[in-house]
């Protein structure tokens, strides 16, 4: 179709007996049809047009986010970044892949200046929370725990506040990249980080400026919420274990905002990695 002919399609879409069969035509064109309907929104004066010009645009966004979440899954989701890119792009549809790695290099090279390649592992982690948490100001967002922001990884770079997950993986991707053997760990209510290699293993909490503790730490912390030790509780955890708790987070968001409509949005996506 051309630019021509979906304008013109789209232009139709201010009159109610034809709408539904409009409507469906849209849909199926995918992506190439939201510039368009864009421009259509600003051109009516209608609100009602616009309210229902708006419901396709955002359908139209969460079938590509969708398709776009299966890609990432079915390639092996080894790009951690990209997966916190597709979750903020639910509420941020024009976010910059290509920017947000770009925000992230910085900080990388922020921590990379202070940096000592032939320290000791906790010496190194010491040095990496120093720049971060010290110099650079990120912390826990105590205040505003459930905010949806607190999972998009693009609002935690800008604030520096976020929850234990995205903190978390703020941290272990620019630990990463600095060489260290840093992982997420999925702790029961609590995301923490692991530092690990052949010698030895230990572990960070980025939630509390990369507080360093024990697995013992962790045995009591198990203890405590009469729950059974699992290896889940002390390893490595996958990037779509990450990206899954990060979704599960957002919708218990949404919920508490009564904003249930986007939590069910959540939960379908959950249902394509899970």
């Amino acid at each position: 179709m051309t630019d021509r002919e979906l304008e013109a399609l789209v232009s139709l879409l201010d009159d109610e007996d034809i709408r539904p069969d409009i409507e469906s035509r849209i849909l199926s064109l995918g992506k190439e049809a939201i510039p368009f309907l864009e421009k259509q929104w600003e051109q009516s004066f209608e609100p009602e047009v616009q309210n229902y010009i708006e419901d396709i645009i955002h359908r139209l966004q969460l079938d590509l986010l969708h398709h776009r979440m299966l890609q990432w899954k079915e390639s092996g989701s080894d790009d951690l970044i990209k997966g916190m890119w597709l979750i903020a792009t639910y509420q941020y549809p024009d976010l910059d892949l290509v920017k947000l790695k770009q925000d992230l290099e910085q900080l990388y090279y922020e921590v990379w200046l202070e940096h000592k390649s032939d320290a000791n592992p906790f010496d190194k982690v010491k040095f990496m929370n120093s720049v971060l948490y010290g110099k650079l100001k990120f912390k826990a967002n105590t205040k505003n725990f459930h905010s949806p922001a607190n999972s998009m990884i693009n609002q935690v770079l800008e604030s520096k506040r976020g929850n234990p997950v995205s903190l978390g993986v703020v941290y272990l991707v620019i630990a990463q990249k600095l060489g260290m053997p840093v992982y997420g760990v999925n702790l029961p209510n609590m995301f923490i980080l692991t530092y690990k290699d052949e010698n030895q293993q230990f572990y960070i909490n980025a939630f509390n400026r990369g507080l360093i503790f024990s697995r013992e730490d962790i045995d009591s912390y198990i203890a405590q919420i009469n729950l059974v030790q699992r290896p889940i509780f002390y390893e490595p955890c996958s990037h779509t274990d990450i990206v899954i708790r990060v979704l599960r987070n957002l919708s218990i968001s949404f919920e508490k905002l009564d904003e249930h409509h986007k939590s069910d949005e959540i939960k379908q996506l959950l249902k394509l990695i899970e």
